[in-house]
């Protein structure tokens, strides 16, 4: 019989010491890791046998949620080791087997600044009431960007924050605010269910873990018009594709009132990438999106394809464009001018920049 809490252990270890970002449990595969944006096999480690997958899952989560495992063939969890390292966890199935995607979730909250996050930053988070989003493919540090404001809050004002999140990922610790965590399928039913009943909770700030179908969104929205700050993602690129996945999520005869609400409440759309670094690491690049007059007035008018233009040349304002941002990277040696190019929405307009 394995000792599968061993065999975990032993990849846990492997995973800080290589500062790993994720580790990959499959069957008929070494166990993987992505360093720096990198996939590397652990080819000193045999090939996983789907009892080995299953079993090393069985270290990580309870009977009951093996059990909704089974059931859903699908399964969210966090998990910690040692209280030294936490992780988000994915399992499913795949060729009849489970699998397991493990994130690394560190302990110590970064701040706007150690994240190499623009400052402007820190003032939606000084924010009393709005709606701020962080867009981006999956893996690009939008739960951390989120984590990092609201511990900039928790140190800086009592405030009444409410997370809803699946699963939970950055513990907090209460300084000046009173903070609860709730898990969506352990504290609650779902994000909307809680979000409703975070409007009878006296919150101030309510951070969303992702933004899930339109009731979510609907509420979401109208919790940023009651004087609450919202915080929370979405798996858009940029900030004109976001405000048309939330306005198209919705019935068309009721586009036009969410199109109202969103200009009203939105504050800001931050879209960031982590670009591989030369030398080794990850450094952000990004876009933002400011809620002002002309903005407000795109969204209203449907004429979301205007966004991009308004952010190239809104620079005064405080807006940064993707180009840019990745631009000032090339220039300062920090990404190569191919890596740039990978990460940008508009390589043509890259071209001209550099």
């Amino acid at each position: 019989m394995k000792d599968y809490h061993a065999e975990l252990a032993e990849l846990i270890e492997m995973v800080v010491r290589e500062g790993a970002s994720d580790l990959h449990l499959a069957s008929e595969r070494h166990p993987t890791m992505r360093v720096s944006g990198n996939l590397i096999p652990l080819v000193k480690k045999p090939e996983l046998a789907k009892e080995d997958t299953l079993g090393l899952l069985g270290a990580m989560v309870s009977s009951e949620m093996k059990q909704r495992l089974l059931e859903k063939q699908e399964l969210d969890f966090s998990f910690e080791y040692k209280k030294t390292t936490r992780f988000r966890g994915n399992a499913f199935f795949q060729k009849g087997a489970v699998g397991v995607a493990l994130r690394v979730i560190p302990h110590e909250i970064k701040s706007i600044a150690e994240l190499r996050l623009p400052k402007i930053i820190e003032s939606f988070a000084r924010r009393k009431q709005g709606f701020f989003l962080v867009v981006g493919p999956v893996g690009q540090g939008k739960s951390t960007t989120l984590a990092s404001m609201i511990d900039l809050i928790n140190k800086e004002r009592a405030e009444h924050i409410v997370t809803i999140e699946d699963p939970v990922e950055y513990l907090f610790q209460e300084e000046r605010s009173m903070i609860e965590q709730r898990e969506v399928g352990i504290d609650t039913k779902d994000f909307h269910t809680a979000l409703l009943s975070a409007f009878r909770q006296d919150v101030d700030v309510i951070m969303i873990g992702e933004m899930r179908g339109p009731e979510t969104m609907s509420a979401a929205v109208t919790a940023a018009e009651t004087g609450h700050l919202v915080l929370s993602t979405l798996h858009t690129n940029n900030a004109a594709q976001t405000v048309d996945r939330i306005i198209d999520s919705f019935p068309a005869e009721q586009q036009a009132q969410i199109r109202v609400q969103l200009s009203g409440s939105l504050i800001a759309i931050f879209s960031q990438r982590l670009v591989p670094k030369v030398g080794g690491g990850l450094v952000p690049a990004y876009e933002l999106l400011i809620n002002n007059n002309a903005v407000g007035s795109l969204i209203r008018e449907g004429r979301t394809h205007e966004l991009n233009l308004v952010i190239e040349t809104g620079l005064e304002h405080g807006m940064i464009d993707m180009n840019r941002s990745l631009t000032e990277l090339v220039r300062r040696g920090e990404i190569t001018v191919e890596n740039a190019f990978l990460h940008s929405f508009n390589p043509k307009g890259l071209e001209k920049l550099l």
